[in-house]
């Protein structure tokens, strides 16, 4: 016989189809639970990972993710020599000069607030991510001298502006004095181009030739405001950035990271990510535990059987290990089945919905909703349900095997 003898007798038990009808019903019921817990979790925490991600694309590929500036919030001249000076750690993919000021922008209706961004296209390339999600126009049309502006296309419609007419940028730095008072820096600017990221950065984001913006603010010739940095990941910022303050070649820079202005933003997608995981894991908590009634009931229905195996030789210990082998299998087949639901329902949310004609997410049109699923959580669910059930197992376990087999027998 296959052997430790418990063993093959747990599994045996668990497969066995004699018995009472409701405490198969209460089994199947348990081993249910599980898998509608486990396959919930995997959806759910699928589709906020890739909430999270969209969010990390749309607007961290957008704003800068580390910057390099000048500690006396002046313009940086000899922005060359700095960057050749830096040893950037690995995570860094790509640099790039810029020049960033807050300012007020004039259309047709109304003024808008937004962050002004002069960039280089030559040096952007292929990491801004405004160039991969533009309406109309291209970076590369922004020359030195054109006075070109790219805006979202949600801000367009807010000031009633198309591509091709001019509006007025009004920045909050580079006034000048005069007998009236100070008169902040402004100029006309044309319209180039629209891009949607499909984020609220869409309203809060110009982006001009750093030439141009700097001659609005009056810097010196080839002066920035400073460096952006590239991540592979957007969430090393905060160690790429203290990377760079060790360094003495950053001594008199500041060193800035997007979590600045954005971190309360994804602390609060990250705590509510947070909250949906436990609370599923509730759910699936209460559906492993069930298993206790299950096994409660099996172990009263095959009270007679056990006696038996007892009085066969069968100890103490063999009896523990074969009903916790018996309650465990319908933690690992629910775990198993639950996985396999749950990453085939992640993989087919957006065709049911689109049969059902939902649409969840406004900004995502014709895309559905982002899902991104990880192998590590998911065996990390598989494996918290396999613990869970296996938990529940233990005293319904220990009691059985405490039993006397005589007083089992008693009336047989």
């Amino acid at each position: 016989m296959f052997q430790p003898a418990a063993l093959y007798i747990g599994l045996r038990f668990s497969r066995s189809r004699q018995g009472s009808a409701f405490t198969r019903f209460i089994q199947r019921f348990s081993l249910l639970g599980i898998v509608v817990g486990v396959a919930a979790l995997i959806v759910v925490t699928s589709v906020m990972n890739g909430f999270e991600n969209e969010l990390k694309n749309r607007i961290l590929g957008v704003v800068p993710q580390v910057t390099l500036t000048s500690e006396r919030n002046d313009s940086m001249p000899d922005w060359q020599a700095i960057d050749a000076s830096i040893d950037y750690p690995r995570q860094v993919l790509h640099r790039a000069p810029f020049v960033q000021i807050e300012s007020l922008l004039q259309g047709r209706s109304q003024l808008s607030a937004v962050m002004l961004q002069g960039i280089y296209p030559e040096y952007e390339s292929q990491h801004n991510m405004v160039g991969q999600h533009l309406v109309r126009g291209r970076l590369n049309d922004l020359q030195p001298g054109s006075y070109g502006v790219f805006i979202g296309r949600p801000l367009a419609h807010q000031i009633d502006v198309q591509v091709g007419e001019q509006i007025r940028l009004v920045a909050a730095a580079g006034g000048q004095f005069t007998p009236v008072g100070v008169m902040p820096a402004q100029r006309m600017f044309t319209v180039m181009g629209l891009f949607e990221v499909g984020a609220d950065i869409d309203r809060q984001l110009a982006i001009a030739h750093a030439d141009d913006v700097a001659r609005l603010l009056r810097f010196p010739a080839g002066s920035v405001s400073g460096i952006r940095l590239y991540l592979d990941d957007a969430f090393m910022a905060e160690r790429v950035a203290e990377n760079l303050r060790q360094q003495p070649a950053a001594e008199n820079l500041r060193v800035g990271e997007w979590s600045e202005r954005y971190g309360r933003l994804f602390a609060a997608v990250r705590m509510e990510k947070g909250m949906m995981l436990f609370m599923l894991a509730l759910v699936v908590a209460v559906a492993a535990f069930n298993v206790v009634s299950a096994l409660v009931m099996v172990i009263h229905d095959k009270r007679y059987d056990i006696a038996i195996l007892q009085t066969l030789g069968l100890s103490r210990r063999g009896v523990y290990v074969m009903l916790t082998v018996q309650g465990a299998v319908n933690g690992v087949v629910g775990a198993l089945v639950g996985v396999i639901l749950g990453v085939a329902l992640t993989f087919g949310l957006n065709p049911i919905m689109n049969m059902l004609g939902l649409q969840l997410m406004a900004y995502t049109e014709g895309e559905g909703l982002p899902f991104l699923i990880q192998p590590l959580q998911v065996a990390a669910i598989a494996g918290l349900a396999v613990v869970l059930t296996l938990l529940a197992t233990l005293y319904p376990a220990w009691r059985a095997s405490h039993v006397q087999p005589a007083q089992a027998l008693r009336y047989e």
